[in-house]
């Protein structure tokens, strides 16, 4: 409670943040077989596979049943992630990138709710489940309408995509698990940071490498891997 009061606190107090442009110029413009920027957009395949075998999977899993939907939601969410970030890298704009934030707030929330479920209270993760899908979406929302409006302000977004990841840990460290482990969302975080390392250094990853992949599509592949190993996780457990 007190890291959350802190966080809105000191980000709220902060001046609205535009969404940057120069965000949106990524190292690696290559176009084959007429898909431009096509190392980002086919490297979101992964999320697709991913999302599906979730889904197909669903009703074997070892999940809190009372959380199914959750379950189920967190999938869906990663497999439009494949769908939204393909299409955002086609053509990299603000209004493209609306499609690519949309369904990764839907796996964020989905994925809050059940380590929420699982670790602290399901009668309280089934009371948040809808309300935390609902600010999801509708900071992106905000964020969209701000800029359409001349005066970007990303901060609600932020604070909904970084604060779960800031209590995440905070609640596996604290809570115990209903589970056998938690290792898999240990994993997850760990491909979250990885995949954030391989965002950030997607020009000096191209310049490394000397070839045309670049940061930006391993991003893509090992945050798919870091959903992969949670789908593994999932299967494996015991009550």
């Amino acid at each position: 409670m007190a890291i959350s009061l802190v966080v809105i606190i000191g980000l709220m107090l902060q001046k609205p943040i535009p969404q940057d442009i120069l965000y949106h110029n990524f190292e690696d413009t290559n176009t084959y077989f007429g898909v431009f920027n096509f190392w980002n957009v086919v490297s979101n395949l992964p999320f697709f596979v991913v999302g599906l075998l979730g889904l197909l999977k669903l009703n074997k899993l070892h999940i809190v049943s009372e959380l199914k939907l959750a379950y189920f939601t967190l999938f869906l969410g990663v497999l439009l992630v494949s769908f939204g970030s393909g299409y955002y890298h086609l053509v990299p704009n603000n209004q493209t990138l609306v499609w690519d934030r949309l369904p990764m707030t839907i796996a964020f929330m989905a994925l809050f709710t059940i380590i929420i479920g699982e670790f602290i209270s399901v009668k309280l993760a089934k009371k948040l489940f809808y309300p935390l899908l609902i600010l999801g979406l509708a900071s992106v929302y905000y964020w969209y309408s701000t800029e359409q409006n001349g005066v970007g302000d990303l901060r609600f977004y932020i604070l909904i995509q970084f604060l779960p990841i800031l209590l995440i840990p905070v609640i596996l460290l604290i809570y115990p698990s209903r589970f056998s482990q938690k290792s898999g969302y240990w994993y997850l975080l760990l491909a979250y940071l990885l995949a954030k390392v391989f965002e950030h250094y997607d020009v000096a990853i191209h310049q490394l490498v000397g070839a045309s992949i670049s940061g930006h599509p391993i991003k893509h592949v090992v945050a798919a891997i870091g959903m992969y190993v949670l789908l593994v996780f999932y299967e494996k457990r015991s009550f």
